[in-house]
This record gives structure tokens, C-alpha cells and sequence, in this order.
């Protein structure tokens, strides 16, 4: 067990995916009781051209991710607004094209020979300034989720209601996608454009298995995420697989894991209906 943290890049890897657990465990909680787990999908599909662009120019992904979200923002609402196109088209649309776009420009001849980093990540890998990055977000993320606490338990649960406790469902609801969107940027770079995702539904998802209330849901998600994170980069180690797959097939796993104790946790509560459902018929 002691073996793999005796290389330096393991000690690396499991720091930023600590960092990295801590923010998307906190912030899947919102994005699943939301139900935004497919707009972070979109998200995180959409960035990809940017982040080829950055790769193609040799510069940090973070600087292709962070306008490639806001271009994809801005086309998502675009496309709403069409006459007889609803979200769930305009998303679909939006990522597709974004995507396929992507691709093109990976496999164009002035792609570097790393490319499939984007797309798989190198979590094996980070950089001072990767980890700089993701404790900066997990800071980010703390903070704005304390502040918003009241509002997204209010626009979440009531929205009705919501507006007279003064929180605004809509900017609520922004407030969160620009979060998520700031989250998967820097993510991406650890986990990949196509596996980001898993770290920001997978835990959250295990965690609502588990529980009904807020608290203890994101404290089962971030502690999810960690030891998800840790024991898929023990499988990279001794294995020799990729980390970014390494560590969505054990958040996979543990939401297989929750299934059971999920069930068994809701047999009470049908005990406990049972004899009142008898007494009123």
C-alpha cells in the first residue's frame, strides 16, 4: 500500500485528485439534485475544440477551455431561442457540432503527437501549475457553495417559493453552470474531456443512494470521490491502465457498490408503509 507513494509522481497524481475529488463531489451534490448531470456532459464535450486549439499552440488548456465554455454557452442559448427547438435539441445540437469540430481539428496534420491527452487526460502527470490550479478551484468551489447555500437549498426544492425568500431561480441556476463550467476546465486536464464528467455525477449519484439530506450527502460525495480517485490510481500503478480510465471505472464501481446498501436502506420505510396502507383500505 506504501509502495506507490514512495514516487514522486504518485504523490503528485493523488494530490490533485484529492483537490479535484473535494470540488466535484461538493459540486456534482447540486448538479445531480438539480438534474444538470447531462449539461455537464454538454460542457465538458463542448470545450474539446478549444482545448485542441491550445494543444495545437502549445499553450496551457486552460486558456482553449476557458472561452471555448463561454462559446458554448452563448451558442446552447442561441439556439433555444429558435422557434420549435427545445433545450434538449439546442444542447444536442450545440455539442455535436462543437465536438465533431474538435475531432476535425485533432486529426488535422499540426496536431502534436500528445493529443490524445485531451481526450484522456494525464492524471499521472500534473504540474505545479495544474496543481495551483485545482487547489485554487476547490478554494472557489468551497466558498461559493457556502455562499449560496440558502439559495440553491430554496431555488432547488421550491421554486416557487423560492422568489419570495429572495432567491432567484434562474440567476440560482446560472450561478451553478458557471461554477460547473470553471470546474471542468480545470479538471479536464487531469481526467480528460471525455471522462471529466464522471467525477462530477458518480459520486453525487452514490451519494443520493445513500442519503436525503444535504450534509451528509456532500460529505459522502467528496469522501467518494477521494477514495474512488486513490483507488483507481493504485489500479494505474499496479496494472499499468490508463489513470483517467483507471479512476472513472472505481467511481463506477462504487455507484454499482451503493446499489445494494441503497436498497436495503429504503426496505424500512416500505415496512413502515405497509401497515398503513392495510389500515386505510
Amino acid at each position: 500500500m506504501l509502495e506507490p507513494l514512495q514516487d514522486e509522481f504518485m504523490r503528485r497524481a493523488i494530490a490533485e485528485m484529492t483537490l479535484i475529488g473535494i470540488a466535484g463531489g461538493a459540486l456534482g451534490c447540486w448538479v445531480v439534485l438539480y438534474r444538470l448531470s447531462y449539461a455537464a456532459e454538454s460542457l465538458a464535450h463542448s470545450i474539446f475544440p478549444g482545448l485542441v486549439l491550445a494543444a495545437i499552440a502549445g499553450a496551457p488548456l486552460l486558456l482553449g477551455g476557458a472561452p471555448a465554455v463561454i462559446v458554448a454557452a452563448l451558442a446552447i442559448a442561441m439556439a433555444a431561442r429558435a422557434r420549435g427547438v427545445s433545450r434538449e435539441v439546442a444542447v444536442g445540437v450545440v455539442v455535436t457540432t462543437l465536438f465533431g469540430l474538435g475531432v476535425l481539428l485533432a486529426l488535422s496534420p499540426d496536431s502534436p503527437p500528445g493529443i490524445q491527452e485531451v481526450l484522456f487526460g494525464d492524471i499521472l502527470g500534473p504540474s505545479d501549475g495544474d496543481l495551483a490550479a485545482a487547489a485554487a478551484l476547490a478554494a472557489l468551489v468551497a466558498v461559493a457553495l457556502l455562499a449560496l447555500h440558502g439559495r440553491l437549498l430554496a431555488a432547488g426544492f421550491d421554486r416557487g417559493a423560492a422568489r419570495s425568500l429572495g432567491a432567484a431561480p434562474a440567476a440560482t441556476e446560472a450561478a451553478l453552470l458557471v461554477l460547473l463550467g470553471l470546474a471542468i476546465v480545470v479538471a479536464v486536464q487531469g481526467l480528460g474531456n471525455l471522462l471529466v464528467v464522471a467525477v462530477f455525477v458518480g459520486p453525487a449519484a452514490v451519494a443520493r443512494q445513500l442519503s436525503d439530506r444535504i450534509g451528509p450527502m456532500i460529505a459522502i460525495a467528496v469522501a467518494t470521490a477521494i477514495l474512488a480517485g486513490l483507488a483507481g490510481l493504485y489500479l494505474s500503478y499496479y496494472a499499468g491502465t490508463a489513470g483517467g480510465a483507471s479512476v472513472a471505472l472505481a467511481i463506477v464501481a462504487a455507484y454499482l457498490l451503493s446499489l445494494p446498501a441503497a436498497h436495503l436502506r429504503s426496505l424500512p420505510r416500505r415496512e413502515n408503509r405497509a401497515p398503513a396502507e392495510a389500515t386505510i383500505s
